[in-house]
């Protein structure tokens, strides 16, 4: 049985030991979350839930050197932010305008169909899905979707999900914290991790954002390089399929 199991690392992983992924991965830029997430980073060809207290309490920070990275080859998609991207500021962070693709839908289903041909698409390197509620029948369809491409591929969803089954292998949940992030891993391929991870992140406030209700004086106004609020836009089935 131990022969067996040592031919299918990435299958087959001990509770009390950290899991591997088939896929790549591409280091998060903070060697002290790479340390505790299977394989050192955040893995492509999976969906990887990123859980928050509220918009606005660093998450694009966190997510800048992956990025940055994914732009570097492909283009990133950002799908029903709750702002529109903020262009100067992007470009300031290397990230250059022509390879951003904004989508913004009227309705969820539309949400939901735009970021499964994105992932069946394989034209962007990267995706991020802000979604409030999803079904678990959708959350399955999205990750069996991400395994047949190397994208990256982040969902953001509401912190009270975490409470929610999920074919994710990888769920992170995140608080505002004092000059930086606090994360709680809900969900990995390896051990359970009780104690919260710090992450000290540039450019945050000095205090944390603790207002239940974003307003301007809470949320980092940097943070996800995204001024006003989006309008609605065509559904995404009107898109042209270049774009997805």
């Amino acid at each position: 049985m131990s022969a067996l199991v040592s031919s299918l690392p990435n299958t087959v992983w001990r509770a009390d030991q950290m899991g591997s992924y088939q896929a790549a991965v591409t280091p998060t830029g903070h060697p002290a979350l790479d340390r505790e997430l299977p394989n050192g980073g955040w893995p492509s060809a999976a969906l990887v839930e990123l859980l928050l207290q509220q918009a606005g309490i660093g998450e694009m920070r966190l997510l800048r050197p992956a990025l940055e990275a994914a732009s570097r080859q492909r283009r990133i998609a950002l799908l029903q932010p709750p702002h529109l991207p903020q262009i100067a500021a992007w470009t300031a962070w290397g990230l250059p305008a022509d390879r951003l693709l904004w989508i913004k839908t009227a309705r969820s289903a539309d949400a939901l169909w735009s970021a499964e041909q994105i992932l069946r698409n394989g034209s962007c390197g990267a995706l991020v899905f802000w979604q409030q509620q999803v079904r678990a029948e959708s959350l399955r369809r999205l990750h069996l979707a991400a395994q047949g491409t190397e994208i990256l591929f982040w969902m953001m969803r509401p912190l009270a999900c975490a409470q929610d089954a999920s074919p994710s292998p990888l769920r992170l949940a995140l608080r505002p914290a004092m000059g930086g992030i606090d994360i709680d891993i809900v969900k990995r391929r390896g051990p359970q991790r009780d104690e919260t991870l710090f992450l000290r992140l540039d450019g945050m406030p000095a205090a944390p954002a603790l207002a239940t209700t974003p307003t301007t004086s809470t949320i980092d106004p940097d943070h996800a390089h995204m001024d006003k609020r989006a309008p609605a836009a065509p559904a995404a089935r009107n898109i042209p399929a270049a774009l997805v």
